[in-house]
């Protein structure tokens, strides 16, 4: 794998540092500021809204520039957003802070995809896009917990800091190992969006939605989940989602390595599998050792669906493939805030804390459904245009067959 996969993978570990963070720090900014904590919350939501929007946003702007130049920018509009967040006066302030910050994430993402695509064989892209997305999933094991513990114990504002300077060093690193990648000929927005015309670039999409919508339905009241339920010390939600995080970087390098010898058989396993999965913990969660083990097992099966799930956007998306790459990582943030939305729905209505593992599994068995759809369509397409395959169509391969029966 080059180099400059370990450019992009560091970019993706500060983005995926300052998007999770945030939720260990709640209370302590909540207290700097003299604001509740649901207000507080706004900083998650605002983060979140800010990816679906800034994605599209943002490539779009870019479509003119060629995509090293383009991620430079993304990482130092990252550098920005985080300074600002450090260095906030105000809750207002932080909040447009965090919103700055998230219009790198979709367009970073979705090029970064791209660009990582075109730096290996054919046959190797779904692993190269895995190796970009590594640096989001060790994020979670060690950028999060980390910067949490710094946070709690020297200072919110110090953590950021350390966020921003991690973008100064993936920066330097897009800077100096990235090759020059001139923006394709040819392509130009109108071409991009009509990638959205194509029914399996949105198949993709929906599964997206809703395949790591059903992993956040469930990790979103992990902790209420785990302390209340399974019977955990408050302190222990810390390492259960570091095992989570472990969880995630494991299915990341599996689903990128089977992506690329059967992409469609990966997706079927895996999201089949979460479904199941997400269906159990609503009974693996009353036991500690069982439901440390299913949470693994969430992060693995759920992120072993994303270097698939991306590949698949770019193959379908043809050649065009930028906007519909990034606005495939909106849709991971808009399946996150939808599944956190009906998990608060299902609680609020008194069927407990394990109710929202059902609504997962719901997303999951309904992206698994989708999936089975893309395939019969695409097989469909494939007959239809296979030469030969009908006598009518005046064709010397149609005209043999009709002779030899």
């Amino acid at each position: 794998m080059p180099l400059a996969l370990l450019a992009l993978a560091i970019g993706a570990f500060g983005i995926g540092t300052t998007e999770f963070v945030i939720m260990g720090l709640l209370p302590e900014v909540a207290g700097d500021f003299g604001v509740s904590i649901p207000t507080a919350g706004l900083l998650v939501t605002g983060y979140a809204l800010g990816v679906v929007i800034g994605a599209p946003l943002m490539t779009v702007l870019g479509t003119k520039i060629p995509r090293k130049r383009m991620l430079m920018l993304l990482m130092g509009l990252f550098i920005a957003g985080n300074l600002l967040s450090a260095l906030a006066p105000a809750f207002a302030v932080m909040l447009i802070g965090r919103v700055v910050a998230s219009l790198a994430h979709g367009a970073f993402f979705g090029i970064g995809s791209v660009v990582a695509a075109e730096l290996v064989a054919p046959n190797k892209k779904a692993g190269a896009i895995a190796m970009m997305f590594t640096g989001l999933t060790v994020a979670n094991v060690i950028g999060v917990p980390l910067g949490t513990l710094i946070g709690q114990h020297v200072g919110w504002r110090v953590t950021f800091g350390i966020v921003a300077a991690l973008g100064v060093v993936g920066l330097a690193g897009i800077a100096g190992l990235v090759p020059e990648m001139p923006r394709p000929e040819g392509v130009h927005l109108r071409h991009e969006l009509a990638a959205f015309k194509n029914a399996q670039v949105l198949l993709a999409m929906a599964m997206t939605v809703l395949g790591f919508g059903g992993v956040f339905a469930a990790i979103t009241y992990i902790a209420p989940m785990m302390t209340r339920i399974a019977g955990f010390a408050d302190g222990s939600v810390t390492w259960l989602l570091v095992l989570f995080g472990l969880g995630m970087v494991a299915g990341n390098l599996i689903g990128g390595r089977f992506a690329d010898r059967a992409l469609m058989p990966m997706l079927y396993i895996s999201l089949g599998a979460l479904a199941v999965v997400l269906a159990l913990f609503t009974v693996t969660a009353h036991h500690k050792i069982a439901a440390a083990v299913t949470i693994a097992l969430i992060g693995a099966l759920g992120f072993a669906t994303v270097p698939p799930l991306q590949k698949r956007v770019l193959d379908q998306a043809h050649g065009a493939p930028t906007l519909a790459s990034a606005v495939n990582i909106g849709a991971f943030n808009l399946g996150n805030a939808l599944s956190a939305w009906l998990g608060g729905i299902v609680i609020s209505a008194g069927f407990g804390y394990t109710a929202p593992n059902w609504v997962g599994a719901a997303l999951a068995a309904a992206a698994l459904l989708l999936a089975f759809l893309s395939a019969a369509l695409e097989r469909r397409e494939r007959r239809a245009t296979t030469p030969g395959t009908a006598v009518a169509d005046g064709t010397p391969a149609a005209r043999q067959s009709a002779v030899h029966h």
